[in-house]
């Protein structure tokens, strides 16, 4: 066992190798302040027959015992995957993944368990860091050291490794991978932060990953294994030369130089019968052709596009698709609206509900328990023509919801401005890349369809890249679609308002990217979404609406006295629950005495609403009420003036004549008008009817 310490942000990062999980390939135990992450890195000895593709799985498992809970339900034992572990997975692969040998087909698994937490070290990062260290270190051929590093911001104030308190109150939430040369990972939530505050940030994080990448390095050297052989799948170069014979070069650009998907997709098929045909005989052949063909593929589009400037479907490198966009496009939901960038076609549907239905979050961070905004994203398989059952979301789509939510949070009302939870369920209906983009914009639209007060208007949009042999030899694509998005290098995600960035996310695949080329995309995309929102989304709609739809429930909020909680809710519950009876409404109340009152009609709402606040009022002297006759006695009548609330009139104060019997005016149910005196001897409300005129 050997233990390296190293000073990161303030805090001290401890790692020890050899300590656990012998027979991994490599694994490490690193602590972060008290934060807790085995970190383990594993191989197959070879791959599976007919893999035609690196399979690597990243796992980020969350053990409730890290903070001291039980896990929730009948089980009591950890579940799927969280939302938060998804995502975090995701974030460890990206960068990963280009690091790896291209022609590696072994099984690889980085599984990340977060053992204990310190709300100072937050466990993605660690497990970030762990996943890296233990592939370095391991005998799996990698291309490291890489290093992750996470941003806040608070008053300002950039801050390096945040704790989870100032990440999630925080107006930024970046996190930063790098290699020892280049930037090869970006995510961001922002709140509208401007693209120059942003580069500053990204460029801190990459010289702090610097110091990280210095401190594996001395893992490597004093632990590392020696990395080990294994068969390579690449392509015979002598295949390729008799593809080419069969189908020359130019053949092949005609082929798919088009703007239909399906009309490039026919052209390969036909041009993969013609060589199937022709190597029918050869069996090593056909087992990696389609891989062979693929490749053709990918160095024809990326040689046009490179040296001759020539895009698949004509477009200049800075040109967006057609773009359209309306709302309304269903009936009757609570907001709608369609956004369609050449055969991308997104539906977006937005629901409005009380605050109740906001979900529950049940995960590792304490200050995390609930979630107002909810953003679906769902990818049918007839999106692109294809067929397969659904098996719910998987981590792409769960991923590609994540970033448009991250996109419109900061333009979203404070639940005191809008008291409702929100979800938007964006669909699928067409995809020819960069559909979660689409899907920032659909959302959009929908949400200010459906009177949701949007701070300001959000677009996305795609920034792709092609190099060439040197750092300098490169082309950036605005609005990139799936074939280059398939056969290019980067896919470059910001979404913003026209003052800032609102959430980047940036995948790559080569080891890294210059700082002319970041600088560059975010410009790209600065300008794609100002044309976006300038042109199409406003014309569609151009500021949220003043009211919303008459389909989507009415609500009002109130606050009362937290020692007046008591009074509204009643002897269990009875108070409440007839407010509920008589009006029809649904009421939630907090533990700090925040009201939200939910329904269809109006009047049942300020009815409702009306109760309440005269159940929390402190009686005085001369104020009027409206009640009804609930009990008779000889000496004068009970009005009930709210639920639960009682006064009495003495007999004396029903008439300015004099009365011999109560039921000489009153009966049982009248509703009548009355005004306070105060309280009497026994402490009770004393009513007077005869006194109203006059008050």
């Amino acid at each position: 066992m050997k233990t390296f310490t190293m000073d990161l942000a303030g805090r001290t990062l401890r790692v020890d190798i050899g300590r656990v999980a012998a027979q991994a390939n490599g694994a490490a135990f690193i602590q972060y302040g008290d934060t807790t992450v085995l970190s383990t890195a594993t191989a197959s000895d070879k791959p599976r027959d007919g893999i035609d593709f690196f399979p690597l799985s990243v796992e980020f498992e969350e053990k409730t015992y890290a903070v001291g809970k039980i896990p929730g339900g009948f089980n009591k034992r950890e579940g799927k995957a969280s939302e938060n572990a998804v995502l975090t997975s995701r974030v460890i692969d990206r960068p990963m993944r280009p690091l790896f040998p291209k022609d590696y087909r072994n099984d690889v698994t980085l599984n990340n368990m977060v053992m204990a937490v310190d709300p100072q070290c937050r466990p993605e990062l660690v497990a970030m860091l762990g996943a890296a260290i233990s592939t370095c270190i391991s005998d799996i051929p990698f291309d490291g050291p890489c290093a992750m590093t996470q941003m806040g911001m608070v008053d300002g104030e950039l801050i390096v490794n945040p704790s989870q308190e100032q990440w999630d109150k925080g107006d930024l939430k970046l996190t930063v991978a790098s290699t020892k040369e280049k930037v090869i990972m970006i995510e961001a939530g922002a709140n509208i932060i401007p693209e120059d505050k942003m580069i500053e940030a990204i460029y801190k994080c990459h010289d702090v990953n610097q110091t990280v990448i210095a401190f594996i390095e001395q893992m490597v050297a004093e632990c590392g294994k020696p990395k080990h052989e294994y068969t390579s799948c690449a392509i015979p170069e002598e295949l390729f030369a008799k593809i080419k014979e069969i189908v020359p070069p130019t053949e092949m650009e005609g082929a798919v130089f088009t703007d239909e998907k399906q009309v490039r997709e026919e052209n390969i098929r036909q041009i993969t019968e013609r060589l199937e045909e022709a190597f029918a005989d050869n069996e090593e052949y056909l087992a990696v052709l389609g891989e062979a063909i693929y490749q053709y593929e990918k160095k024809t589009v990326r040689k046009m596009i490179l040296k001759d400037h020539k895009r698949p479907d004509g477009r200049e490198l800075n040109q967006i698709r057609p773009l359209e966009a309306e709302v309304d496009i269903v009936p009757r939901v609570h907001g709608s609206s369609m956004f369609t960038r050449g055969q991308t076609q997104i539906c977006d549907v937005v629901t409005l509900a009380p605050l109740s239905e906001a979900q529950k979050i049940d995960g590792l961070d304490a200050f995390v328990t609930e979630k107002r905004y909810m953003h679906h994203y769902n990818f049918p398989a007839y999106s692109v023509g294809e067929t397969k059952p659904s098996r719910g979301p998987g981590r792409r789509e769960i991923g590609h919801g994540a970033l448009a939510e991250r996109a419109l949070l900061p333009v979203l009302p404070s639940a005191e401005e809008f008291p409702y939870a929100i979800r938007a369920v964006s669909e699928t209906f067409e995809s020819n890349g960069s559909t979660s983009m689409a899907s920032t914009c659909a959302s959009c639209m929908s949400l200010m369809a459906a009177g949701v007060p949007l701070k300001a208007m959000v677009a996305g949009i795609s920034c792709g890249l092609v190099t060439g042999d040197t750092d300098d030899d490169f082309v950036l694509l605005t609005d990139i679609q799936g074939l280059e998005d398939f056969f290019g290098d980067m896919d470059f995600k910001v979404t913003g308002t026209h003052k800032g960035i609102t959430a980047i996310q940036m995948d790559i695949k080569i080891h890294g990217l210059t700082r002319s080329i970041v600088e560059g995309a975010i410009g790209r995309c600065k300008d794609a979404r100002e044309f976006i929102m300038n042109g199409v989304m406003h014309d569609a709609i151009a500021e949220p609406r003043k009211e919303v739809s008459k389909y989507a429930p009415k609500i009002i909020s109130m606050e009362v006295p937290v020692d007046k909680i008591g009074d509204v809710v009643g002897q269990r519950g009875k108070t409440i629950n007839e407010i509920i009876a008589r009006t029809g409404v649904k009421i939630d109340i907090t533990d700090d005495g925040k009201v939200s009152i939910c329904g269809e009609d109006q009047a049942k709402l300020d009815e409702a609403k009306e109760m309440i606040r005269i159940i929390i009022t402190d009686f005085e002297k001369g104020q009027i009420f409206k009640g009804k006759v609930v009990s008779i006695k000889e000496f004068g009548a009970f009005i009930e003036f709210a639920p639960g609330k009682e006064g009495m009139v003495h007999i004396s104060k029903i008439s300015k004549e004099r009365l011999d019997h109560v039921e000489d005016i009153l009966t049982l149910g009248d509703e009548v008008t009355v005004v306070c005196l105060g309280k009497d001897r026994m402490g009770r409300i004393s009513f007077s009817m005869k006194d109203v005129a006059q008050n």
